[in-house]
């Protein structure tokens, strides 16, 4: 029976009662169906619910912004990076609160033309898509509305605009592409994206930097068909990228695979072939698999996580798309990786044949370039022509173990993170795994078939009932936390939380690598916090298993419904409402619900009084009062429509009728006040008052105050002298007298109370010869004459030393003094007094205070060390200001600070020509220049740094190009000799040049202007050796052939990174019937490379 769905039910107040107690009654012994008995048996991992996480976890949402997609960690600075729809914002590390938010939208032209080309208004916005922090700068770049846009910003002022380019090749259009990018140590930019509109052309592109921009072949899906990019890495020699394609080699349908692809980074293209193009692609794909009979496979990369300390690649891996969803994790060694690369290649002759293996002409390739002095001088050694076919491994990656770390049916994995932790006994890996549903799977990987698969617990970062794929996820190892990217926010999640367990069993059995039980301590710390590493216990043994046991919750209250009651007399209305303990109900073992389970409110009830009151006291204690008495209409009071009490609620009556007032007690009025006690200097008088009509009247009778404050009058009286008396007597019979006498002075009111004052002293001296007259009374005369006859000399003597006193100071060098007197013995009758002094000093506390370092001010900037290319100048400083003394804290910070100077590009980079050489026996002179660039970019100082040419005795000479000729030569030492000689030879040569070339256009009569070029049909000029002559480079000038080498943004200009200039290439040929075989190429005066 539910209460809420009666309408009309005749209830009394003791069944009601009844009802609640039947209803609790049933619901405490639940009855479990076989069904259920199952459930409670099985095991499962366990799981942190929300509300249960939620204490720990900080977040940050902003309003109206959404796709919380890229998030970048500045641990150096405690901020994280986040990139979002249309705002770049800078969190603390500590909560992720807001530091600093940056609105980054697309301009309102920008998304109307986007919206004219068919696209939505939420695919019209600028979805940041690339972030990455380096040094002090943060690289960003986003969509723009299809328009994509990159921008480098000051990494603690995101509003601070350093520069702004083009985000073609760097960024996709479309926010649903996937994409990546990673920036080198040395500023070039590699990304891996679609780089049009339609989204059908991917590359693998370099760009910014001091290289050539490169990129994959384009519109060759041998190279990248169709691929979805996860991540790229910066590892030694090469730039490692990871996707999944369809799978070109699959003959069988269509496939997807995963894939790992490297390229060299200082690959610089090819020449001719595989012009602005990488010549050191290769790829090779991933096996994440459960073995068996069948493999089972899991074909398509969601994510990686790279460890550089352990050399190892975490992937996480799902079935295709229209297949049965299921998830695995494997881990690749970088040295398994290399193995693959290193092994033969497959390759398909044309699209009739088979993918078959080829060898790998180069199988420990290491990015390996020509360094002869030719023109394939910086190329690497790939053949151009095996690097244009051969691409496709053949071998397959293996990861680490034959079955991966974790599988998982039914659910899709899409991010992954790993940390390492320091257990009691080993290093454990722990993964977090973001699923599409929007928790955090935490596992361990381990070869241990015993903890393979299992999860040691399972996250709910979303409420109940809300789910949503995990965008991004980053891991702070040093501050041991994770930072969620959501659609809606960021979250931190601390990874280690040991004080949620608070028995030894809870602890323990969480097999938690972050958290052991520290018997010390009584409480689960982490390694760090234990108290001693032998009392600190952990047991990762085995899977932990979720405690399936749960408490009944009761459930919310249903509405209030109108319901009826009957106490006896009359009928009533109320309101009631049920709840049920279904939220959840007791499973497993686990207590019923608590609390009542109906309320009944509201109910319609008749008022009546309440008994009287007793008499309140009488008003009076003595003549006539009165008293009250009260009552209250609340037993019961009426409520919702119910009847009021009838009557009076208050009664009075009089009282003390025959109890008169006795006559009152009261003090009389004040006396005069009586004489004061003295005239002045401050006395007192008094008054009185008396008690009429008995004795007991409160307060005193007497009342006293002071009077005559004012001062009295001084008074002052002088004593007689007294007769003068002798006090120093020398043995001549010279003697001193004084005498005495005392003033005294007082301001009081009797004179005779005036006491002894002052003491006055005159002296005289007394010779012996009589010359003054010094009267003196007899007694005195008395004791002179004994004076004379019995006086001793004493001379002074000194005492001991006292003890010394304390210092004056605690450091830094104070004093210290002791005295002596003159009392060892005291001179007397004129003795000479001591000699020296009564008190001596000492030093003591030498020792300098103690001092704290400070730094002293920065010293001038240093001059550049380089005038033009970029060098550096530098300041330094000092902690003298004070030193810091033996044992205090030294100066924080960098005693040194660098900065660039002089980054503008150099004009050319080369000194000048050094004269040319004298001519050797081998009939060769030489001529040298230096690089004048500190360090020289690719558009500077090109070209060799010395140049040969023969000595020319006979021969024409031959005329270089304009940019090759020395405009300083020293055209002054040539004499007459050397004109007639020149005349001569230019005859005879010019008459033989006439006849071969007549020769030369009978038989060539039909060949057209064009064949004077010859262009090469294979790269062997690109594998030049100093002993060949290709066959193209032994003719004389005829054409200047250029090759423009275009970027593949042509509408980028951008002083962020300078990229490479134009190549121009000359070639000069000779006719073959001068028989020039044995000419040495590089000497050759008309064969020349330069840059311009």
């Amino acid at each position: 029976m539910i209460v809420s769905r009666l309408k009309a039910i005749s209830l009394s107040l003791p069944s009601l009662f009844l009802l609640a107690f039947h209803l609790s009654a049933s619901q405490n012994v639940p009855e479990y169906t076989e069904a259920e008995h199952q459930q409670c048996v099985r095991k499962e991992h366990p799981t942190i619910a929300f509300e249960d996480l939620k204490p720990w976890v900080s977040n940050f949402t902003y309003p109206g912004v959404h796709d919380f997609s890229q998030l970048a960690l500045d641990a150096n600075r405690n901020q994280l990076i986040v990139g979002a729809r249309n705002y770049l914002f800078r969190l603390s590390l500590h909560n992720v609160s807001l530091i600093q938010a940056t609105a980054w939208g697309s301009d309102e032209d920008t998304r109307r033309s986007c919206q004219s080309k068919g696209k939505t208004e939420e695919e019209c916005q600028n979805y940041v898509r690339v972030l990455i922090v380096y040094g002090k700068k943060v690289f960003t770049c986003g969509t723009n509305a299809f328009s994509p846009v990159c921008s480098s910003r000051q990494v603690g002022n995101l509003s601070k605009i350093i520069d702004r380019i083009n985000g073609v090749a760097r960024c996709p259009y479309d926010p649903r592409h996937n994409s990546t990018a990673v920036i080198t140590s040395r500023g070039e930019l590699y990304a891996a994206t679609v780089i049009d509109f339609s989204g059908r052309d991917p590359a693998i592109y370099r760009s910014l930097g001091n290289v050539p921009p490169l990129r994959t072949a384009q519109y060759n899906s041998k190279w990248l068909n169709e691929p979805n990019f996860i991540a790229a890495y910066d590892i030694g020699l090469f730039t490692y990228f990871f996707f999944r394609e369809n799978a070109v080699e699959h003959d069988c349908g269509k496939t997807v695979y995963s894939r790992v692809a490297r390229v060299c980074k200082n690959d610089i293209g090819g020449r001719f072939l595989l012009e602005d193009t990488w010549t050191t692609f290769m790829k090779a794909r991933l096996n994440c698999s459960r073995a068996g009979e069948i493999p089972f496979y899991y074909n398509e990369l969601q994510s990686t996580f790279y460890l550089p300390e352990q050399d190892l690649i975490y992937g996480v891996f799902t079935t295709n798309v229209n297949s049965i969803a299921a998830s695995a994790v494997c881990a690749f060694n970088l040295s398994a990786i290399t193995q693959a690369f290193n092994g033969p290649f497959r390759y398909q002759e044309n699209p009739r044949s088979a993918w078959l293996p080829t060898l790998n002409p180069i199988p420990n390739f290491q990015c390996g370039t020509l360094n002869d002095d030719s023109p394939n001088e910086n190329l690497t050694e790939r053949v151009l022509q095996d690097a244009q076919r051969l691409f496709l491994m053949n071998d397959v990656v293996q990861p680490v173990t034959v079955d991966p770390y974790v599988t998982q049916d039914s659910i899709r994995f899409s991010k992954l993170v790993v940390d390492i932790v320091q257990g009691k006994d080993t290093l454990y890996h722990v993964m977090y795994i973001g699923t599409e549903y929007g928790t955090i799977l935490k596992a361990l990987s381990t070869s241990n078939r015993s903890l393979r698969s299992c999860y040691l617990e399972e996250m709910q970062i979303l409420p109940d009932g809300q789910q949503e794929a995990i965008k991004s996820l980053q891991i702070l190892h040093s501050d041991r936390s994770l930072f969620v990217g959501l659609n809606n926010g960021v979250l931190k999640i601390p990874l280690e939380r040991c004080s949620m367990y608070r028995t030894e069993g809870e602890c323990l059995g969480a097999r938690d690598p972050y958290c052991g039980w520290d018997s010390k301590q009584k409480r689960c710390t982490t390694i760090e916090d234990s108290s001693n590493m032998s009392l600190w216990t952990q047991n990762i043994t085995e899977c932990p298993v979720k405690n399936l046991t749960t408490n009944g919750r009761l459930g919310p209250w249903s509405p209030w419904q109108l319901c009826e009651h009957s106490d006896g007399d009359s009928t009533g209305s109320c309101m009631c409402r049920s709840r049920s303990c279904d939220s959840p109900r007791p499973r497993c073992g686990g207590r019923s619900c608590e609390g009542a389970r109906i309320e009944v409110a509201n109910c319609s009830r008749n008022g009546a009084w309440t008994p009287w009151s007793s008499w309140a006291p009488c008003s009076t204690s003595c003549g006539i009062g009165f008293q009250v008495r009260q009552r209250s209409c609340s037993n019961p009071a009426p409520r919702y429509g119910g009847r009021v009490c009838v009557g009076q609620s208050r009664e009075e009556r009089f009282c003390n009728e025959n109890s008169p007032c006795p006559l009152p007690i009261f003090w009389s009025s004040w006396g005069p006040w009586n004489k004061c006690s003295v005239n002045c200097g401050g006395g007192i008088h008094s008054r009185q008052r008396s008690c009429e009509n008995g004795n007991t009247c409160p307060g005193c009778a007497v009342e006293y105050k002071t009077c005559n404050p004012e001062s009295c009058p001084e008074v002052r009286r002088n004593t007689p002298w007294t007769p003068w008396m002798p006090v120093n007597i020398t043995q001549n019979g010279a003697r001193q007298e004084q005498r005495f006498r005392y003033t005294c002075r007082a301001q009081l009111s009797d004179p005779h109370e005036l006491q002894f004052g002052r003491k006055k002293t005159e002296s005289r001296f007394c010779p012996n010869d009589g010359s003054a007259v010094c009267d003196t009374d007899s007694l005195v005369d008395d004791l002179l004459k004994t004076g004379k006859t019995s006086a001793r000399i004493i001379n002074g003597g000194w005492s001991f030393w006292g003890a010394w006193s304390s210092c004056s100071r605690d450091c830094e060098l104070g004093f210290r003094i002791r005295k002596r007197t003159c009392t060892n013995p005291e001179p007397k009758n004129g003795g000479l007094p001591c000699v020296g002094s009564a008190m001596e000093y000492q030093d003591c506390n030498p020792h300098p205070c103690p001092v704290k370092g400070s730094w002293s001010c920065w010293t001038p900037w240093s001059h550049c060390s380089a005038t033009c290319g970029g060098g550096h100048y530098q300041r330094t400083r000092t902690c003298t200001n004070p030193a810091p003394s033996s044992g205090e804290d030294i100066c924080i910070g960098l005693h040194t600070e660098e900065a660039l100077c002089n980054t503008h590009p150099c004009q050319g980079g080369w000194s000048e020509w050094s004269e040319w050489s004298l001519c050797n026996e081998e009939g060769i002179q030489y001529r040298s220049r230096y690089c004048e660039v500190h360090s020289p970019d690719s558009s500077q100082c090109v070209g060799n740094s010395t140049q040969y040419q023969d000595c020319l005795y006979n021969e024409i000479p031959v005329i270089l190009p304009a940019s090759s000729i020395d405009e300083s030569t020293n055209c002054g030492g040539f004499s007459l000799i050397h004109l007639i000689a020149t005349g001569v030879s230019c005859f005879f040569g010019s008459s033989l040049l006439t006849f071969v070339i007549y020769v030369y256009c009978q038989r060539c009569q039909r060949q057209s202007q064009e064949s004077t070029v010859i262009h090469p049909t294979t790269p062997n000029h690109l594998h030049y050796k100093g002993n060949t002559t290709p066959k193209n480079e032994k003719y004389t000038p005829m054409e200047f052939k250029t090759l423009n080498k275009n970027n593949l943004i042509p509408d980028d200009r951008t002083n962020f990174y300078p990229l490479q200039q134009t190549n121009v290439y000359t070639t000069t040929y000779y006719p073959s019937t001068l028989n020039k075989y044995d000419y040495r190429p590089e000497a050759s005066p008309g064969r020349t490379f330069t840059n311009s």
